[in-house]
């Protein structure tokens, strides 16, 4: 029974073998389909196909010579014009400022724009009270008698206000209470 279950496997094989080459033998196989298109080419009217040596060799020769305009972008190239009026404008750019006026001499210190006085407070047991300031991504906290950044002694830290004294200047100065400059805790 065995002999006769291979057989049976065998002729079947065989019948889808024949189907599979007489399909594939009705279809046009590329190599078919390009012979048909070669067929049906038609050539183009060239009066004389011959390369021409004279018109090739002066192109060759031929030297490029730039307008100035850029072939890939859309902006025209500037006029005569507008190129002399850019190097006057450029001259007079490139002529020195005129000396400005000697600042006056502070009568006061400030704190730099980005340091802000944001709060204070102080701890039990008599210690002096403590200022807090940010520069936007730090937080300093100095008690009274201290000094800020090792430029400004904190003299006074008072509810509504600081007093400090800037340190290679001697200069006095005070800064408000701003409560809304902390940033969020992290």
């Amino acid at each position: 029974m065995k002999q006769k279950q291979q057989v049976i496997v065998l002729v079947v094989l065989v019948v889808v073998a024949v189907l599979i080459w007489s399909f594939e033998w009705r279809t046009q196989t590329p190599s078919m389909q390009t012979a048909s298109f070669i067929q049906d080419y038609t050539r183009l009217a060239v009066e004389n196909p011959q390369i021409r040596w004279n018109e090739l060799h002066r192109a060759q020769e031929t030297e490029y010579k730039s307008s100035g305009r850029n072939p890939f972008s859309m902006i025209a190239a500037p006029t005569p014009e507008e190129i002399k009026r850019k190097q006057k404008d450029e001259e007079v750019r490139n002529l020195p400022p005129p000396p400005p006026p000697p600042p006056p001499p502070p009568t006061r210190a400030s704190l730099p724009p980005n340091l802000k006085y944001f709060g204070y407070g102080t701890v039990p047991n008599g210690t002096p009270r403590q200022a807090f300031f940010t520069d936007g991504e730090q937080i300093y906290v100095v008690p009274e008698g201290d000094t800020l950044l090792g430029r400004y002694r904190i003299l006074k830290v008072g509810n509504s206000n600081l007093e400090f004294q800037e340190i290679s200047s001697g200069l006095p100065g005070t800064a408000p209470l701003e409560e809304q400059a902390a940033p969020p805790s992290a």
